[in-house]
């Protein structure tokens, strides 16, 4: 017995000094990422899983702020040649990435020369075509994708004598339904998060309406901004007018309005798909969920709508076997079980039909209603050009443009056209600041 317990031991140590070598034989990647809080938590899961599955990679995840502050601490580290290999980056960022060639290691090219299969055809056509080229190679990998919906206090609706049921689909039935809901007490009838990309990128791409000339900016730099048009125009004056009564009533920019909607101060909300999860978990009534309205008269609407959220870019000048890990990863987040787990656990888009099939198929949408709605609207017509996405150089500083002057046509300060003809000329001098200063000029 003595020698058994002598010989378990030594093996003990051996296997233990066997791991101990392999795990510092593995190449550690470096992940930057802007995720925080619980889904913070689950990009932790996501490397580990990936790290468990084999023994000659390690992802190491590093949580660096905020989107800006992520992808202005990997500009900087790539200038001391300190950058991690992979950096997350949000969507509208994607024209700042894509000007920075010498920087970036095109993803179609990454998976080419470790020969790792990667099909664009298998990825969400919405998807895809936000963070492609011209000829359809992806430049990054897709990793967080949401767009907005419509989400409504079924409680409320009940108490206003309005059909619970059944999501207002048009503006006109939002303005209805938000109208008989103050006269039964609801603080805010309606209200929406992240206001430009809902009232104008997301409702031109819903109304099959162009942001700017050249595509929305995929067709070259020297894009202009459109969307003081009349469709937009006029939605930004009817939010304006309802403002007067709080039909609509403005909450903030970013994410401000979703906790007026989870205490009950306004009875409908639209904003990120993927708040869905933690709606429903801090809500005290029932939810309802839609998709996002359209204006009845325009022809063609509703089309598809654009997806926000942020994709993994990987970086230049790192050591080779890194780069061989980055494709091994990019390959595993493929997979349609790793997608689908990700897509239930965070209410962010599956990015691949595959892992979409198999959620339906594990019956996931049929105990979580709404939780396909996303899916079934950015999927609801092929992308045209106008709901493509958007390809815009300095769109972030674009972004706060727009809301500034949506700010002013809320407030009463000016007229929605003026207000919308100073959010275009703001944002083409940013267009042209940033061609001037493009390499590619």
């Amino acid at each position: 017995m003595r020698i058994f317990w002598r010989s378990l031991s030594v093996g003990l140590v051996l296997f233990a000094a066997v791991c101990s070598v392999a795990a510092r034989g593995a190449t550690e990647i470096m992940w930057w990422h802007a995720m925080s809080g619980e889904l913070g938590r689950q990009v932790d899961r996501l490397a580990a899983d990936f790290n468990a599955s084999q023994s000659d990679y390690r992802i190491v995840p590093s949580y660096k702020g905020s989107y800006t502050e992520t992808v202005t601490a990997a500009i900087f580290a790539f200038r001391s040649r300190s950058q991690p290999a992979i950096v997350q980056v949000n969507e509208i960022a994607t024209a700042t990435m894509t000007a920075a060639k010498g920087a970036i290691y095109p993803v179609f090219e990454l998976m080419a020369d470790q020969h790792e299969s990667f099909s664009p055809s298998a990825y969400l056509p919405a998807i895809t075509g936000y963070y492609a080229d011209a000829d359809g190679n992806m430049l990054s990998f897709p990793f967080n994708a949401s767009t907005p919906i419509l989400y409504y206090n079924k409680d409320q609706f009940r108490a206003a004598g309005l059909d619970p049921a059944v999501a207002p689909k048009t503006w006109p039935e939002v303005g209805q339904a938000a109208r008989r809901l103050r006269e039964h007490g609801v603080p805010c009838g309606s209200t929406t998060s992240w206001p430009s990309w809902v009232n104008v990128e997301n409702l031109s791409a819903f109304h099959n309406l162009p942001i700017a000339t050249k595509a929305n900016g995929f067709a070259g730099l020297d894009a202009v901004l459109t969307f003081n048009n009349p469709l937009v125009t006029r939605h930004i004056a009817q939010l304006a007018e309802w403002q007067k009564s709080k039909i609509f009533d403005y909450a903030g920019r970013g994410q401000a309005a979703e906790p007026r909607f989870q205490k009950g101060e306004c009875g409908i909300f639209i904003g990120s798909s993927a708040t869905r999860a933690d709606i429903k978990a801090n809500s005290k009534f029932e939810v309802g969920y839609g998709m996002m309205p359209y204006w009845p008269d325009v022809a063609g609407a509703p089309q598809n709508s654009i997806i926000g959220g942020a994709t993994l870019w990987v970086l230049r000048d790192r050591p080779a076997a890194e780069y061989k890990g980055v494709a091994k990863f990019f390959a595993y987040l493929s997979r349609p079980d790793i997608q689908a787990a990700w897509h239930q656990n965070t209410g962010y888009l599956p990015i691949t039909q595959a892992a979409f099939d198999l959620t339906r198929a594990q019956g996931f949408y049929d105990r979580n209603p709404g939780a396909a709605i996303s899916i079934e609207q950015v999927t609801l017509h092929p992308p045209t050009e106008n709901s493509r996405g958007l390809r815009l150089g300095s769109f972030v500083l674009i972004r706060d443009a727009i809301e500034d002057e949506m700010e002013q046509a809320f407030s009463g300060r000016k007229p929605a056209q003026a207000a919308l003809n100073a959010a275009v000329e703001r944002g083409n001098r940013l267009l042209r600041q940033f061609e001037r200063a493009s390499p590619d000029r």
